[in-house]
């Protein structure tokens, strides 16, 4: 049987390709279980500095969850798929490195919830953007209510949720929905992978740091989240990557860091 997910290595940047390009990529239960298999795999390994999350070919990111397969099944089947959501796609969410969705084409419902899951966003220029679901009388509950206002604000969620307006790729630059659009003939996993060069590059002690202390500030009042950014510094003040860029600066030279 074909494996709906493939992993490649970059150098110490791992990419996550959904492989189910003749469903435009759509989240089958098998999909979710191999999210879930291939965190694990990824879990506790001090050499990836980064991940890509894309979807295989050119017309579909992942165009959300596969209705042909939930046709026809139970209420509660689908409220135990729909828990898989956050079982097997959550550790995106708290990856203590960078996850870069590389988006390749249409990101819909689901799939936009995946892309939304990730720290950053490239799109291609040609990308679909959009939260569908009120249309065909559900709402986006794998994370979309919840986190794209906090990427767009308020009054922008609620509008592409409550109209089902899906945006292109510009659109979404301008709204803060994606952090970069790729230029035209540009693979845009390429894109990505060039981008996040001061992330492969950097220090992973900083990152995990900063990224923990940002995703903090959205669970607690604004002085335990200023608490909590002292202690994420201190874990960066006793690293050898701090002390290694003050050397580095000192002979003029670019730093290499290493993680400790």
């Amino acid at each position: 049987m074909t494996q709906p997910l493939s992993l490649e290595w970059r150098g110490n940047v791992a990419v996550l390709t959904i492989t189910r390009a003749a469903r435009r990529n759509a989240l089958s239960k098998d999909t979710l279980l191999g999210f879930g298999r291939i965190g694990d795999e990824l879990r506790g390994n001090k050499e990836v500095r980064a991940i890509i999350v894309t979807g295989e070919g050119q017309q579909a990111f992942c165009a959300g969850a596969d209705l042909k397969e939930r046709k026809g099944m139970p209420e509660d089947s689908i409220r135990d798929l729909l828990h898989l959501y956050r079982s097997e796609l959550g550790w995106l969410d708290r990856s203590p490195v960078p996850v870069i969705a590389a988006i390749n084409g249409v990101a819909l419902g689901g799939g936009l919830e995946l892309a939304l899951l990730c720290d950053l966003r490239v799109a291609a220029p040609h990308a679909v953007l959009g939260l569908p679901e009120t249309g065909i009388g559900i709402i986006p509950a794998a994370g979309g209510t919840q986190r794209l206002p906090r990427v767009v604000g308020e009054a922008r969620a609620k509008e592409l949720i409550l109209l089902g307006r899906r945006v292109e790729a510009s659109e979404a630059l301008s709204m803060g929905l994606v952090n970069r659009v790729s230029d035209e003939g540009t693979n845009v996993v390429d894109d990505a992978f060039a981008w996040i060069a001061p992330i492969r590059e950097g220090a992973p002690i900083a990152q995990s740091a900063a990224l923990a202390a940002i995703d903090a500030s959205f669970e607690v009042p604004l002085e335990h989240g200023l608490h909590l950014e002292r202690i994420f510094y201190d874990e960066c003040l006793r690293s050898e990557d701090r002390r290694e860029a003050l050397e580095a600066f000192a002979a003029k030279r670019r730093p290499v860091f290493k993680g400790r």
